[in-house]
């Protein structure tokens, strides 16, 4: 749901400008968007406006024209008191372990999002922004870890980052079958190109599955669904994967074993490197050690 909108920058096109697409000029003109990915989106929610009307993504910048940045939600989101383990924050960024079963924004009130403003701290910089916003996503399934922008200059910063493939991310999922070796996939996504790494951690035998392995995963693109549709490519779907899987895959009440428990990224303000991470979920423990123990009973 939307309100009326906040005019956030005024930028009027000077003398000698014609000929140039509204996508190339307004990163100039607007540098807090970050790339030219990034004014699409703009343009495509309505965020940007010629002389008080909507932008096309097709327009043309011309001398003398007024282009706006305008902010489409003006008011704080109501609050969903939801229980969120804060994992770092400082005055610029923060750090959640986002649980599953909740998609991180949307128009949805339980979202990941609406839950923040009752669980962080505002900044005290004269950027901050009126509620922390996420500058990324985690599938509705998968839990771990959210990195989410407190100021304006972060959220421009980390969301240039995750363009430029410098923010770094380790997954944990416990994969159907024995991988044996680690390996590479280079398999598109919804017809764009897709790359993921991953690396066996342990295997254990199973009567149910024959063999399940925990496995990391380290994907270097980041597409909807990407490690999900990468593993199941190689015969490894994840367990608890509905959409992906295969029948048997799914344990009733378990979920998806798939978690983000690795972030490494440069901080906005003096670049230094962090890495924070956390422990796999414990039902994935769990699940190992029953599938173990069940084995040896049997055999």
């Amino acid at each position: 749901m939307y309100w009326d909108m906040i005019i956030k920058e005024t930028h009027l096109v000077p003398e000698g400008i014609s000929g140039m697409r509204l996508s190339d000029y307004a990163r100039t003109a607007f540098p807090t968007i970050p790339s030219r990915k990034g004014i699409a989106k703009a343009i495509k929610r309505g965020e940007l406006r010629i002389n008080g009307a909507t932008a096309q993504s097709g327009d043309w910048a011309q001398t003398g024209q007024t282009l706006e940045l305008v902010d489409l939600q003006q008011r704080i989101p109501k609050t969903y008191r939801l229980p969120l383990e804060v994992v770092f924050e400082d005055e610029y960024l923060a750090v959640i372990n986002k649980p599953p079963g909740i998609e991180v924004s949307g128009n949805k009130f339980k979202t990941v999002e609406n839950a923040l403003a009752g669980r962080l701290s505002l900044s005290t910089q004269p950027d901050v922004l009126d509620w922390p916003r996420p500058v990324h996503r985690l599938d509705y399934s998968t839990s771990g870890l959210l990195l989410v922008a407190k100021t304006a200059g972060a959220q421009v910063f980390l969301g240039r980052q995750f363009e430029e493939r410098k923010i770094h991310k380790r997954y944990c999922a416990v994969v159907m079958g024995s991988v044996a070796t680690a390996g590479t996939v280079d398999e598109p996504v919804n017809e764009v190109s897709a790359h993921s790494e991953y690396t066996p951690v342990k295997t254990v035998p199973s009567l149910r599955s024959g063999h399940l392995t925990l496995v990391d995963l380290f994907p270097t693109t980041g597409r909807t669904h990407q490690l999900r549709i990468h593993m199941a490519a190689i015969g490894h779907p994840i367990v608890g994967d509905q959409k992906y899987g295969r029948a048997g895959n799914v344990l009733k009440g378990k979920g998806l074993f798939l978690a983000a428990v690795e972030l490494h990224f440069p901080h906005p303000v003096d670049q230094r490197e962090i890495t924070i991470s956390i422990d796999i979920p414990p039902k994935f423990d769990s699940l190992l050690r029953r599938e173990q123990s069940r084995w040896e009973k049997y055999n």
